[in-house]
């Protein structure tokens, strides 16, 4: 009990000093996670007493502790939800659903970075996170024209094209991570 009594006073302390921009980029990372949760998982489920708490918490644990494997955990939750939606009740793959949860998992991941290096009480300009946004967006609107400019390509390109274009894709992805590993065991 003396060492929850701790850590309550120690949260007091961070919450008295906590500045507006970190604490916008924490409420943003666990309001991305709670909207793709909703987006994810069928609705069945988090209509249910049992779930909905447990996909709460999932969602906002990167947002208070961003320097551990939350995050992680949390995008994990999320797309077993949309398997399980998808695969499990059957719904149908729509467009909209799957650019939705890509993009609140991006700004999410991308987020919990940022929480991860600031400070509660950093004073910081909106002109960082503003920056740091635009960014993202930039990566979101781009990735969003290349997947739907891909599935467009997909439905022209049937049979042996399509698999080949698939073994391309792999291949260069497997290059990039060899090309990335080398390049962090020089620095």
């Amino acid at each position: 009990m003396a060492k929850l009594g701790v850590q309550i006073e120690a949260a007091r302390g961070v919450i008295a000093r906590a500045t507006a921009i970190p604490f916008l980029v924490r409420a943003i990372v666990a309001l991305s996670g709670l909207i793709a949760m909703g987006v994810a998982w069928p609705a069945e489920l988090i209509a249910s007493q049992l779930v909905a708490p447990l996909l709460l918490l999932v969602a906002i644990y990167p947002a208070v502790a961003p320097r551990g494997r939350g995050a992680t955990f949390s995008a994990l939750v999320v797309v077993g939800g949309w398997i399980a939606d998808t695969v499990g009740t059957g719904a149908r793959i729509e467009l909209w659903r799957v650019i939705t949860i890509a993009t609140l998992l991006y700004l999410g991941h991308t987020l919990t970075a940022l929480a991860a290096v600031l400070p509660y009480d950093a004073i910081v300009s909106f002109d960082m996170l503003g920056g740091w946004l635009l960014r993202a967006g930039v990566v979101v609107l781009v990735s969003a024209v290349l997947t739907v400019a891909t599935l467009g390509l997909s439905a022209d390109l049937a049979g042996g094209a399509f698999v080949l274009a698939t073994i391309a894709g792999i291949a260069c992805a497997v290059g990039a991570t060899i090309l990335i590993a080398r390049l962090l065991r020089r620095a």
